[in-house]
């Protein structure tokens, strides 16, 4: 991230990186990794923890806004992954039906789009254009 060399980069923000997931199951699916890598939002102290949520917030307001989606879902879970990563998934009106009130690893991941620096450009420049009013 450091190197800027990351085409899914958003943005820097005061707890850490805002990135494009990399399979884009839901359009505009974010994370927000912090800065340092900390195993878990326990491993924060206060202040640190109020800004890791707070940055979340944020990426879900400006995905929100750039996407027109119904609402946003958060998830911090780290079983897989042992370090601290915020998943902001965008969730629409038009999703499948069987989806729509499910969490959204019901979605087959392996089969969806993977992210396009080229095509999603539009998107990611909006995202980062409602963070830097936040």
């Amino acid at each position: 991230m450091r190197a800027g060399e990351d085409p899914t980069f958003i943005e820097r923000l005061p707890s850490g990186w805002a990135v494009m997931g990399e399979q884009q199951v839901l359009i505009g699916y974010c994370l927000l990794l912090p800065d340092p890598v900390v195993p878990g939002l326990n491993a924060l102290d206060r202040k640190e923890r109020v800004a890791f949520l707070d940055d979340m917030a944020a990426l879900g307001d400006a995905v929100l806004a750039a996407t027109g989606a119904l609402r946003i879902n958060y998830a911090i879970l780290g079983n897989l992954d042992p370090a601290l990563h915020a998943h902001v998934l965008p969730r629409y009106a038009n999703e499948p039906q069987e989806n729509r009130t499910a969490h959204p690893w019901t979605y087959d991941w392996s089969e969806a789009p993977r992210f396009d620096a080229t095509a999603q450009a539009p998107l990611v420049a909006a995202i980062r254009l409602r963070l830097a009013k936040a």
